[in-house]
C-alpha cells in the first residue's frame, strides 16, 4: 500500500513519492536554544522521529536534518536576564536539548546545524535574492519583498492582503511593506554580529533555515515538517526566499502537528500554561509521554491532562506486561509442548490481519493513534490466550512467538521498547523454591517467599501455564504545570 501524506500547501492527502527512488530528505524545525523545550515542542520531535521510522520501515534511505537556532533575539534576551553572554545561553540549552531529546526516545537527526555555523552561507543566499530582484536594503537591514514573489502566502493559504490584516508582523518603518521580513538584521551594542556586505549584524529567523537545509538537503527535497504554529510566517517566509533564490518551491511536501492544549489554550511559554519536558520525565516513563504524544492523529489538538497522562501509563504499563507474560512462557523449556483451545487458533488466524491493519493506519497520513489500537488488540488477544487452560491439541509455541516479535516490532516503530525482563537468579531460585512449597501444601512458606520476591520488585503471576515472573509495576505521578498552570 502506498504511503499517504497530508500537505499542507494542498490541503489534501497525497501518496508520498521522493524526489530520488529510495531516498527520503527531511527537514524539521529543531529548538531555539533559550530555554528547555516543554511537551508541546516534545509533540513535534516525536511525530518527526516517528515519521524518520516508518520511513525506514518501508526501505528508504533517509537523510533527517534538525536545526538548531543558536542566534536570535530570545537568545539574546534570556542572557541579559541571567547576566551572561548569548553564547553561554545557546551552549547550555543546545546541551539539554540534545540530553532532553535522548532520554524522550528520540534518534539524533543525522544532521543537526548550528545558524551560527553557517552564516556564509546565509551571506551567499541573500545575496542571490539581491541578483534575483527579491531583497532590499534600508539602513542596516535587509529585507525580502513579499510582492515581488507571486504566489506568496500559499502555504499559508491566504492571499496577501488577508494575511496583513491578521499578521503578527515586526513593526519597522523602514519596510516597504508591512509583511516583509528581515533577511539580515543591523548589529546593536551588546549583541553577537558577523561581518556582511550590507554592514555588521546578524541573520534573521528565517534565512537560517534555508539555508541550512538547502546547504545539507539541497535547492528542494521531499518533506519540511514542524508545528502548526510555523506555517505562518516562518514557513511561508522559508519557502518564499527558498523559492525567489532557486525558482523552486523548498520542499515538495510541507507536514504540520497540531497544537498541544491544556484547558483548550495552546500550549506555549507566551501563555505560560506549559511543562517542561525533562520535568514530566522525572515523574513518567519516557514511552509513556510517547503513547501520550501519538494517541491522537498528529494534526489533530491534543489536551494534556494528569488524567490522560495517567491513562498512557497504564496502557503502556499492560503492553509491557503482556509482552513480559510471552517472554517468560517462551523461555520455558516445555513450551513447545504446551496445547491451546480454539482461541490460540484464532489468534494465529488474526495475528497477520491485525499487522496488516497496523501498516495502513501508519500508512494513512501516520495515523499513529490507529497504529497503537492495533498494538492493544494483538496484546488482549494474546491475554486472551494466556488466560486460558490448554487442553487442546494445537501447539501454539509458534504462534506466541509470533505475537511477542509482532508486539516488539510494532513498539520499536513508534519509538517505543519492549525490553526483557532480567529476572536475577536468586529471584528464579526462590520461585522454584515457591513451586516446590506449594506442591507440599506449605503456604504460609509459599507467601513468604512471594513477599520476598515482591521486594525485590518483582511479581509473581499463576497462570494455567506455570507461574510467570514480572516487573511491579510503578506508582502513578503526574507533575504540576512547569512556569505555569496545568
Amino acid at each position: 500500500m502506498p504511503l499517504y501524506l497530508h500537505n499542507t500547501v494542498t490541503r489534501l492527502k497525497e501518496e508520498f513519492k521522493p524526489l530520488v527512488p529510495g531516498q527520503v530528505r527531511m527537514y524539521a524545525c529543531g529548538p531555539t536554544v533559550y530555554d528547555y523545550f516543554h511537551v508541546g515542542n516534545a509533540r513535534a520531535f516525536v511525530v518527526f522521529d516517528t515519521l524518520r521510522r516508518v520511513l525506514e520501515r518501508r526501505g528508504y534511505q533517509v537523510t533527517y536534518v534538525q536545526n538548531i537556532t543558536d542566534v536570535d533575539d530570545k537568545i539574546i534576551r534570556r542572557a541579559k536576564e541571567s547576566g551572561t553572554s548569548p553564547q553561554a545561553v545557546a551552549q547550555s540549552f543546545t546541551q539539554a536539548f540534545f540530553e532532553d531529546l535522548q532520554a524522550l526516545g528520540c534518534r539524533p537527526a543525522d544532521i543537526s546545524p548550528k545558524a551560527t555555523e553557517h552564516i556564509p552561507e546565509m551571506l551567499a543566499l541573500i545575496g542571490r535574492l539581491f541578483e534575483r530582484g527579491h531583497a532590499y536594503q534600508a539602513g542596516g537591514d535587509v529585507f525580502f519583498s513579499v510582492r515581488s514573489l507571486p504566489g506568496y502566502g500559499s502555504l499559508a493559504g491566504k492571499p496577501l492582503d488577508e494575511l496583513e490584516k491578521g499578521a503578527r508582523v515586526e513593526v519597522n518603518p523602514l519596510k516597504r511593506d508591512p509583511l516583509d521580513f528581515s533577511l539580515w538584521k543591523a548589529a546593536k551594542p551588546g549583541e553577537p554580529a558577523w561581518d556582511s556586505p550590507w554592514g555588521p549584524g546578524r541573520p534573521g529567523w528565517h534565512i537560517e533555515c534555508s539555508a541550512m537545509s538547502m546547504k545539507y538537503l539541497g535547492e528542494q527535497f521531499d518533506i519540511h515538517g514542524g508545528g502548526e504554529d510555523l506555517v505562518f510566517p516562518h514557513h511561508e517566509n522559508e519557502n518564499a526566499q527558498s523559492e525567489g533564490a532557486t525558482g523552486k518551491p523548498l520542499a515538495r511536501y510541507w507536514l504540520h502537528n497540531g497544537h498541544l492544549q491544556i484547558r483548550g489554550e495552546k500550549m506555549s511559554k507566551s501563555l505560560g500554561n506549559f511543562w517542561i519536558t525533562r520535568e514530566v520525565l522525572r515523574t513518567h516513563p519516557a514511552a509513556v509521554l510517547r503513547i501520550f504524544l501519538l494517541g491522537a492523529h498528529y494534526r489533530s489538538p491534543l489536551d494534556l491532562t494528569p488524567e490522560n497522562l495517567d491513562a498512557a501509563r497504564q496502557g503502556h504499563a499492560e503492553l509491557l506486561r503482556t509482552v513480559e507474560r510471552l517472554n517468560e512462557l517462551l523461555r520455558t523449556p516445555a513450551a513447545e509442548d504446551y496445547r491451546a483451545d480454539d482461541a490460540a487458533d484464532r489468534l494465529e488466524q488474526e495475528r497477520n490481519g491485525i499487522v496488516e491493519h497496523f501498516e495502513a493506519a501508519l500508512d494513512d497520513d501516520l495515523n499513529t493513534a490507529g497504529a497503537l489500537g492495533q498494538i492493544y488488540t494483538l496484546a488482549n488477544r494474546s491475554k486472551q490466550v494466556l488466560a486460558r487452560r490448554p487442553d487442546r491439541t494445537f501447539k501454539m509455541f509458534s504462534t506466541l512467538q509470533k505475537v511477542r516479535d509482532n508486539l516488539r516490532d510494532m513498539l520499536d516503530v513508534l519509538g517505543l521498547t519492549a525490553e526483557s525482563v532480567d529476572v536475577p537468579l536468586e529471584v528464579r531460585q526462590w520461585v522454584e523454591d515457591r513451586r516446590a512449597a506449594r506442591e507440599r501444601r506449605e503456604w504460609a512458606e509459599s507467601d513468604r517467599l512471594r513477599d520476598r520476591i515482591a521486594e525485590r520488585g518483582f511479581l509473581l503471576e499463576d497462570t494455567p501455564f506455570g507461574t510467570l515472573v514480572l516487573r511491579a509495576a510503578d506508582e502513578p505521578s503526574t507533575p504540576g504545570a512547569a512556569g505555569g498552570t496545568a
